[in-house]
Formats: C-alpha cells, structure tokens, sequence
C-alpha cells in the first residue's frame, strides 16, 4: 500500500469518526480509492478542480457521504453528477441501493464506468445524456442534484424522473431562501437539514422537494 494511500486513510478515519454511519474499513478503503482514481484521471480528463487528494477527502467524500442517512428507499438518480458526486461515495455508503449516475460528458461516464470496474460497484450505472432528455427505465425513488443548478431550474429538468411519491434531494451550501421562494407551483419544501461536514469550512443543507 503506497504512503499517499495510507496517509489518505489516516485522514478519512479521522474525519469520519463523528459521522454517522462511521463508514467501515472496507468502505474507507473504497472511497480512498476513489480519490486516488480521480487524481489519477484528472490530469488528463480534468474531472475536477480540486487538485489535491488531501482536499478531494473533504470537500467531495466527507461532503458526499453526510447524505447517507437521509436515503429512505432504493433507486436513485444523481443528475449532473460530474465524476460521480456524491452517487458513487454514497454507492460505496448503501451497497443495498442502486444510483444512476448522469453525466451529459462522455469522459466523465468513461471514468465513472472504469471507477465501477475497478472498485466492483455492481450498484451504479453511469449514463451519459441531458437529463431533460433521459427518459427512466424503472422506477426512480428520488432524485440527488449537487452544485446542479437553482432548484428552480432542478425541479424543471428533473420533474418527468420521479411521479408524486419521488422526493428531490438538493444539496446546498448556505441555506437558499431565495431559491427556495421561487420553487414553482406544484412542489413543496419537505425538509430542509443542515449538514456537519468535519474539516469543510463554510454551511451545507440539503433541502428535500416533493410533488405537492
């Protein structure tokens, strides 16, 4: 095992300590790995703007698995999912659920489809598409959106993926009270939970939509 991926190991075990669920050495080892794959992929693919591993630990693992426990059902859709965030980490969190994971870039979906070989994530099925144009096979349980877009514009694009008993899961830094203002007729605020995220500086919320 090298130095970065002990060190990264050290570094996640300590940031996970007071999260629940503590993920389990297993699953420490797969979400490390997941880091190290996107900072070998990013010099060439430039999957994100966080460089360092160091980083990539706080601000797109810790950050991505704070949702765990607020997934109820089954299927999932994460919609603009760039690299896979948070769908794969929480992947790696809920081996009992299934995430599609959408991405309307082609070398995104590539590295997604390699990170599901690699790490044996039978339970996530990258796709490359427009989510206004992706049309469900199955039942979608809800959809995860992260730095997506307003929840206007989420809740329009996304609308058609899940009927009324779907929820929305939009994640957020500071709470968005102007965005929430404008979600348009026909949905309503269900919740909205501020997220402890060890190490990140600055608020995270998730706000959860459903179809009124």
């Amino acid at each position: 095992m090298s130095e970065l991926k002990l060190n990264l190991l050290a570094q996640l075990q300590a940031y996970v300590r007071d999260i629940s669920p503590v993920p389990t050495p297993e699953q420490c080892e797969k979400l490390v790995d997941y880091v190290l794959l996107m900072h070998k992929w990013n010099k060439a693919y430039n999957l994100t703007s966080v460089r360092e591993p160091e980083k990539m630990l706080v601000k797109h693992i810790v950050d991505s698995i704070a949702v765990t426990p607020f997934l109820h059902k089954q299927q999932y859709i994460d919609v603009g999912t760039g690299p896979g965030l948070p769908g794969i980490p929480l992947a790696i969190m809920c081996p009992d659920k299934q995430f599609i994971l959408l991405d309307s870039l082609g070398k995104r979906v590539r590295f997604m489809t390699q990170v599901a070989y690699e790490l044996k994530l039978p339970n996530i099925q990258p796709v490359q598409a427009r989510v206004e144009d992706y049309q469900p096979t199955g039942r979608i349980d809800g959809v995860i959106s992260r730095a997506f877009a307003s929840l206007k514009d989420m809740l329009h694009w996304c609308q058609h993926l899940v009927d009324s008993e779907g929820v929305f899961l939009a994640l957020k830094g500071q709470l968005p009270s102007d965005e929430m203002a404008d979600i348009p007729a026909g949905f309503m605020v269900e919740a909205c939970n501020k997220l402890a995220i060890p190490g990140l500086e600055g608020e995270r919320h998730i706000v959860h939509i459903r179809k009124s």
